[in-house]
């Protein structure tokens, strides 16, 4: 199948169709619209096979995840997603592949209105990269350096589900099977809290995205703020089906450690805290405090029910080149 009727099959109408975009897929550059008094984030990720996901992960947790976790970048920053587009890498063209990666791919995007607008085919090892691009009103983007001494440190949903749905899929733990689905699916088709960023504006004093794994992306911000912190173990926002794959001790693990859950980390001051319930009402999110900046730069104290917790392996996971 040659390039252009590769796009024309799979992705040519890009999914959701918007008012912003006055030039889409089928010349040599998009054209879009920005609206008034609005800035413009971009976010760009790549996934590559065996490295971001197993070989034989189905084609359409592929392309969910691939946009999912650029729309989680754009969500740390309190950013509205508008438009994405891909490069996508392939040994070979496999149409039934191609039918659930587009498949997966207009899932997500359809959900969030987001169109794609544009990208890339080439021949080579399977691996995609997709730039994400969205809006947000000047001067409310959440950042990693703008935590403080004494803020409230809150993360969304739950942690470590991800990891350990990762861990069934390689066959290195067991689960019953409502729970081993449960898990699978966190790992396979993460959930973007888009909602939430934008509803933090002006509430977070800081936020990431959880990739690498709480603790790990938790120390970005306590790097780029200057600050420490105190995390307390025993309240950590843990599934049920986590506790029973895992046990509490390797369940506490995963959700320090393990990365993908794509859950927001953010801090609230003492000031804004009270507003927090109000900003999340219509998300439906829930957000659970685990604990505080602290002025110790770079340090952070792990507590189990105000004892000090020893945390025995990696913090999360780091690229390798």
């Amino acid at each position: 199948m040659k390039e252009f009727d590769l796009i024309g099959r799979y992705f040519k109408d890009g999914g959701h169709q918007r008012k912003d975009v006055l030039v889409g897929i089928g010349d040599d550059c998009a054209i879009t619209a920005m609206p008034v008094n609005q800035q413009l984030a971009i976010t760009t990720d790549t996934l590559v096979s065996g490295v971001h996901f197993l070989e034989d992960a189905p084609a359409r947790s592929v392309a969910y995840k691939a946009v999912a976790v650029n729309l989680s970048d754009l969500a740390a920053m309190g950013a509205e997603p508008a438009w994405i587009s891909l490069s996508l890498s392939m040994s070979h063209v496999d149409e039934g592949w191609l039918e659930e990666f587009a498949s997966g791919l207009y899932e997500l995007t359809r959900y969030y209105a987001v169109q794609l607008i544009g990208g890339d085919t080439v021949r080579g090892p399977l691996a995609m990269t997709i730039t994400a691009q969205g809006f947000i009103p000047p001067d409310t983007a959440l950042k990693r350096s703008t935590a403080k001494p004494g803020d409230w440190i809150y993360v969304t949903g739950t942690t470590g589900d991800a990891g350990a749905g990762l861990a069934l899929l390689k066959g290195e733990c067991e689960a019953k099977d409502a729970d081993r689905d449960y898990l699978v699916k966190r790992h396979l088709y993460p959930t973007p809290r888009v909602a939430v960023g934008t509803a933090l504006r002006r509430t977070a004093s800081s936020c990431i995205d959880v990739s690498d794994g709480l603790l790990a992306d938790l120390s970005h911000i306590l790097h780029a703020s200057g600050c420490g912190a105190t995390i307390h173990v025993d309240r950590l926002p843990i599934s049920s089906q986590l506790f029973n794959c895992m046990g509490a001790q390797d369940a506490y693990r995963y959700a320090l450690t393990a990365g993908d859950d794509y859950e927001l980390i953010f801090t609230v001051n003492e000031e804004q805290r009270g507003n927090l319930e109000t900003s999340l009402a219509s998300t439906g999110v829930k957000a659970t405090c685990i604990g505080q900046v602290t002025g110790h730069s770079g340090k952070v104290d792990l507590k189990l029910y105000d004892k000090e917790y020893l945390l025995e392996s990696a913090v999360g996971y780091e690229h390798e080149f």
